[in-house]
């Protein structure tokens, strides 16, 4: 493979995660095999891959449309291209350069920088941590591998099973060399686990614990019927409590168990709690990063609640004979997924695991797995203890290594971006938004997004590195750029995409998922979106922003939604291009909002967006750039628009 090749390779959607390029239907073990048989197949299209091929829709006409990249329609594009995209960075490192008029207001907010001649921007506190993390935290993504495999050497069982693999499969897992894979790995984590977190929160470790134990008694000892609503109210009102608390501080429960008067000397037991507070691990505040875990906890309680109605009959508890049977004989009649060795990802989720696995030491395994419990991505429950037993497919050492590889590109992408774009601090240096031009204001405020969507993919794809290296493979949170999302809906599907995951699986769908054969159906969906979008809110941080967030997103999906009725695809077969074009207006409209919700939510607040909004409509100019900025925007969703009929035309059908 040649350096070119390579590098294209490591911007492949399959680089940053295989279920973007397979079924979550199909065993990725399937994949491997076609790609075997078919070494050639993709110099051109491969049929033989799951999901390949061109789709058609319901009159048999390939959705696919012809390649419009050298067309003179696109030559146009790439000229508008050439000038608008150096012109915004100029004109965002314009405004952060010393001799800015308004340099003096945020120049304190700046830190000693390694690009000669610049300082760089990291008031934003959460990159500001991260990045000062890094190397302890590769120094655990070195060392915790490791660590687990002396364990495994150590605690190597003998071989449970001598059973002739069927046609000689190597990929063949006996049932009882899986439980002691099981067994294995999950006493290793559990055991990590309780160190890991007494490393990071002191002896805060114990609240996290009686807040798992408690959660445990609730899904294993409440009446059946309880559990699903007992679930929701405890981790919802555990939510709350651990903000309004502000992580149940042992000096304040001193205080609230044995009072004493202002000014008054404390009793030993005030001291104590004093004492206790002042060791509060790595990260004292171990109710910032709970919100995760309490998305862990409730997808144990609720597939531990759906499992008790499949118990009887599970489609993957099957005899050894059976299943040397079903694997040697190709002519029999097939089960659903007779192998747990090769199951789907859809199948590892949705299939229970057998009872005795939904134990405490797994359950405290699962809910503090050290490469996931800081920021995710989330996996569920069953499909962790799947992989548990049997090793992921879709785990490859040369696919692993590029994803590392475009990890480290991302990283260096927003250092070089925060060395030449100062867009956090000027928008937390008190600034005069009247100050700057409507060109500065909006693509400040673009930047700041950027910065956003970065700060969060870092962490990330950083941490879902760590879990691939440790042979768990958890979705991917990031697969489009902010710049390639033409799409509200297919935006949200996209951004943060494990918890999009979850809130289908464990919200949405039993809330009654989405309805438009009538009125009514149609008033339930946009009453589960809201209801949906509220716990995102809430569950991102109690605050009034968030919340107006939140429903600015239920807003602002609505007329895409209504769009998408009025406009079917189907009635527009005849007339394509006049069909991208009136999506093309749509979608900047779209995109501005989707801005607005995110700069309300993330960046500058309502009040922010206010002057930002004022200073662009102030006078005629502005009016001017937002006229020149629509037009640029709808070349570049044109673009978009290409990128996905290119990934069509590969085989690839992402809904998002």
């Amino acid at each position: 493979m040649s350096i070119f090749s390579y590098v294209r390779s490591i911007y492949a959607l399959d680089t940053i995660d295989t279920r973007f390029v397979s079924s979550s239907a199909t065993p990725y073990r399937a994949v491997i095999d076609a790609r075997n048989d078919a070494p050639n197949a993709h110099s051109k299209r491969d049929d033989s891959v799951p999901g390949a091929g061109v789709k058609t829709d319901y009159s048999g006409r390939p959705i696919a449309q012809p390649s419009k990249w050298k067309t003179p329609e696109f030559y146009f594009y790439y000229f508008v291209f050439i000038i608008t995209v150096p012109y915004m960075f100029w004109v965002a490192y314009d405004v952060s350069r010393p001799s800015d008029p308004n340099y003096h207001k945020y120049e304190h907010l700046l830190s000693p920088g390694w690009v000669p001649g610049r300082k760089i921007d990291v008031s934003d506190h959460q990159y500001h941590d991260f990045r000062g993390n890094i190397p302890y935290l590769a120094v655990l993504l070195t060392f915790h591998p490791i660590l687990r495999r002396i364990y495994e050497y150590l605690r190597a069982p003998p071989t449970r099973s001598n059973s002739p693999k069927p046609n000689g499969n190597s990929t063949y897992v006996s049932v009882a060399d899986a439980e002691a894979r099981l067994e294995v790995r999950a006493s290793f984590d559990f055991g990590f686990a309780l160190i890991f977190l007494a490393a990071l929160h002191g002896f805060s470790a114990f609240k996290i614990l009686i807040i798992l134990y408690a959660n445990f008694c609730v899904a294993t000892r409440f009446p059946r019927n309880w559990v699903p609503w007992a679930t929701w109210i405890f981790n919802i009102s555990t939510l709350f409590a651990n903000e309004l608390t502000v992580g149940y501080k042992f000096a304040k429960m001193a205080q609230y168990f044995s009072p004493v008067e202002p000014g008054a000397v404390g009793s030993a037991w005030h001291a104590w709690g004093g004492w206790l507070d002042s060791y509060g691990g790595i990260m004292s505040r171990w109710e910032v990063l709970f919100n995760l875990t309490v998305l862990r906890l409730i997808s144990f309680n609720l597939d531990y609640y759906w499992s008790l109605n499949r118990r009887s009959g599970s489609p993957i508890e099957v005899s050894p004979g059976e299943l040397l049977a079903s694997r040697s004989n190709t002519n029999a009649p097939k089960k659903k997924q007779l192998d747990p060795a090769n199951l789907s990802e859809r199948d590892r989720i949705s299939n229970p695991a057998s009872a005795k696995d939904y134990n405490f030491r797994n359950y405290i395994a699962y809910a503090i797995y050290a490469p996931l419990y800081l920021t995710g991505p989330i996996i569920t429950f069953n499909d962790y203890i799947s992989q548990l037993k049997y090793a992921p497919a879709s785990i490859e050492k040369s696919r692993t290594i590029k994803y590392g590889i475009r990890f480290l590109l991302c990283l260096l992408a927003m250092e070089l971006l925060l060395h030449f774009d100062y867009c956090v601090a000027i928008s937390k240096g008190n600034p005069n938004w009247s100050d700057y031009t409507p060109a500065q204001l909006s693509l400040l405020s673009y930047f700041n997004l950027h910065v956003l969507w970065l700060k969060l993919l870092l962490p990330w794809r950083f941490f879902r590195l760590w879990s691939l290296v440790d042979g768990i493979d958890p979705p991917e949170n990031m697969i489009r750029c902010l710049s390639d999302n033409p799409s509200t809906v297919r935006f949200w599907r996209a951004w943060h995409k494990s918890f999009n995951r979850w809130l289908i699986r464990y919200l949405y769908i039993p809330l009654g998922g989405a309805d438009y054969r009538d009125w009514i159906g149609k008033v339930r969906t946009a009453r589960n979106f809201a209801l949906v979008f509220t716990f995102v809110a809430l569950w991102h941080d109690i605050s009034l922003n968030l919340l107006i967030w939140g429903w600015l997103i239920v807003l602002f999906m609505m007329p895409e939604v209504i769009a998408g009725m009025l406009f079917p695809r189907k009635k527009w077969e005849n007339h394509l291009t006049a069909y991208r074009v009136i999506c093309g207006v749509g979608v900047v409209g779209n995109l501005m909002m989707m801005m607005i919700a995110n700069l309300v939510g993330f960046a500058v607040g309502v009040d922010g967006l206010k002057s930002i909004i004022h200073g662009i409509f102030k006078d005629y100019s502005g009016l001017v750039f937002l006229v020149t900025a629509s037009s640029v925007l709808f070349v570049g969703i044109q673009v978009m628009f290409e990128v996905r009929e290119g990934e069509m035309r590969k085989g690839i059908f992402l809904k998002c």
